[in-house]
C-alpha cells in the first residue's frame, strides 16, 4: 500500500469479504437448496402484498423470490432486487428476466428516495451484514410509514447452526432479546416472532 492510498475500513473489508463468499457460490447455490422453495412461498404469501405495492427483496442473492413477489404485487407494482454481488445478480438476471429491476447495491445504501417501498423481503440477510443497525435504518429510510419487513430463512437459528457443525449462543443476533432492540432502534416495531426447525420468519412494520 502506497503513502497515498487510504486504509481499507473495516466496514469495507467486510463487505469484500462476503462479496468474495458469495461470488464463488452463486452458480450453484440453487442447487444446494433445491427443497427451499414451498417455504418462499409461503413466506411471501404472508407479506400482505397488494397489487401495485413496491416492494424490495434485500439481498436477493440469485432471485428465487422475485417471481413470487412479482406474482403478488402484479405487473402494475413495483419489484426491485438488491444484492452487493455482480454474480449472484447475474444469476438472478438468467434464472429470472423481466421480474424485477436489479440493483448493484449495498443493502446500507440504497439508491432509492426515502418513503419508497410498502414491503421489504430479506431472507438470510440479517446474519451477513458488517453492521446489522446501519443496513435495518435504511431500510426504514426507504420504507414508507407502515411498511412492513420480513425478515427469513427457510430453515430456524438451531438448524442452521447444526448444518454449520456450530453452536447457539446468547450473542446471536437472530435470537428476538438481541433483534428487538435492534428493530427498534432503527425505526421498526417486531410484530411476530417465529422460530421453529423449519423456518426463521421475523415480522416488522415501520413505525
Amino acid at each position: 500500500m502506497s503513502p497515498s492510498t487510504p486504509p481499507t475500513s473495516p466496514y469495507a473489508a467486510e463487505l469484500a469479504r462476503i462479496r468474495e463468499f458469495f461470488a464463488a457460490r452463486a452458480a450453484g447455490w440453487d442447487a444446494r437448496f433445491p427443497d427451499d422453495g414451498p417455504r418462499y412461498a409461503a413466506a411471501i404469501a404472508g407479506l400482505g402484498l397488494r397489487a401495485g405495492d413496491s416492494v424490495l427483496d434485500a439481498g436477493c442473492g440469485t432471485g428465487r423470490a422475485l417471481p413470487l413477489l412479482r406474482a403478488a404485487v402484479g405487473p402494475e407494482g413495483r419489484v426491485l432486487g438488491a444484492d452487493v454481488t455482480p454474480e449472484m445478480l447475474h444469476e438472478a438476471d438468467a434464472r429470472h428476466p423481466g421480474t424485477g429491476t436489479l440493483l448493484l447495491a449495498d443493502c446500507a445504501r440504497l439508491p432509492l428516495p426515502d418513503a419508497t417501498l410498502d414491503a421489504v423481503f430479506a431472507a438470510g440477510l440479517i446474519s451477513h451484514l458488517p453492521d446489522p443497525a446501519r443496513t435495518l435504518r435504511e431500510l426504514a429510510r426507504v420504507s414508507r410509514p407502515g411498511a412492513t419487513l420480513t425478515l427469513f430463512h427457510p430453515i430456524g437459528r438451531a438448524a442452521l447452526a447444526a448444518r454449520h457443525g456450530r453452536e447457539l449462543t446468547p450473542g446471536d443476533l437472530r435470537a428476538e432479546p438481541n433483534l428487538r432492540p435492534l428493530l427498534t432502534a432503527a425505526g421498526w416495531r417486531l410484530d411476530s416472532y417465529t422460530d421453529t426447525e423449519d423456518q426463521y420468519l421475523v415480522r416488522a412494520g415501520r413505525r
